[in-house]
């Protein structure tokens, strides 16, 4: 029986989950194929109820705008996921009686990770400019890392409900405002999470530019295509580390192919080193 998992979200052809995934199957002989799959939100339900009746699914990485729909679409969610009301992920479990599909979330591991590798301390101020699915996992990292009160910045105060919940369940205290007065707050934290669509930023990066003053944290920018993004420039400028999307994903990507191929331990360094040489990134210690 041919073994596959996919990448579902729309848009979705720019995904670079396919070359990281891929080069991680090879390398364990996996026999597990990966594609990317163009699902929007309406389309859920009925992709959904399709792979079940199909042999051989392994799991399913879940991008935007998926991550609160597929809440409904799974027989289970556990850990972090759970608190959060954000799937990122979708493993199945072979019950007897069918695959059984577990909802988890590796994005606040890949989020973790990738903040602590470019040295941010305990507890540090942080800025999360955008308020969906990918900012509730960012409060969640954040707190892990012993933050408990953040500034959200965001373009529609209506469209927090996924960052505010997370914020509720894990005790950490938000200031919401509008991403209109998000520039001199953003250049002083010790670190920015972006979870802003590509360009989204480029008019704040261009009001940060025009402060003149240092940015010496640390921003990550989980958008990755096109890289570097104006606002990843603006802010190297300015002294600061930046982190690109694509070194989260990549951690998050380690902890989805140790599910989907069910061999937790054999994902070691020798793996991650072709994942990265598959996307072109310096290679990561984990």
């Amino acid at each position: 029986m041919s073994l596959r998992a996919a990448v579902l979200g729309h848009p979705i052809s720019h995904s670079k989950s396919p070359a990281l995934h891929l080069a991680a199957y090879g390398r364990l002989e996996a026999g597990i194929s990966y594609t990317a799959i163009d699902v929007t939100e309406e389309l859920l339900p009925s992709f959904m109820r399709q792979i079940r009746n199909q042999p051989g699914w392994r799991g399913l990485s879940v991008t935007m705008p998926l991550k609160t729909a597929m809440l409904d679409q799974v027989d289970e969610v556990r850990g972090v996921a759970r608190t959060l009301g954000v799937v990122n992920t979708v493993s199945f479990e072979d019950t007897g009686n069918g695959p059984r599909a577990i909802g988890s979330n590796t994005d606040v591991t890949g989020i973790v990770n990738a903040l602590r590798h470019a040295g941010t301390r305990t507890a540090p101020s942080a800025v999360i400019l955008g308020g969906g699915g990918t900012a509730a996992s960012a409060v969640a990292a954040l707190r892990e890392l012993g933050t408990s009160t953040v500034q959200v910045f965001v373009r529609d105060a209506s469209r927090t409900a996924d960052v505010r919940g997370a914020a509720d369940s894990l005790g950490v205290d938000l200031e919401i405002r509008p991403l209109a007065g998000a520039a001199r707050p953003t250049a002083e934290a010790d670190v920015v999470i972006s979870t802003l669509p590509p360009r989204a930023a480029d008019g704040l990066a261009a009001e940060i530019a025009a402060l003149k003053t240092p940015t010496p944290g640390v921003l990550l920018d989980v958008a990755y295509d096109p890289w570097p993004s104006l606002v990843a420039s603006v802010w190297q400028a300015g002294g600061g580390r930046v982190v690109p999307g694509l070194e989260m994903l990549l951690y998050q990507a380690v902890e989805q192919v140790r599910l989907f191929s069910r061999r937790g331990e054999d994902v070691n360094a020798a793996v991650i080193d072709v994942m990265c040489d598959a996307v072109g990134l310096a290679r990561r210690a984990l």
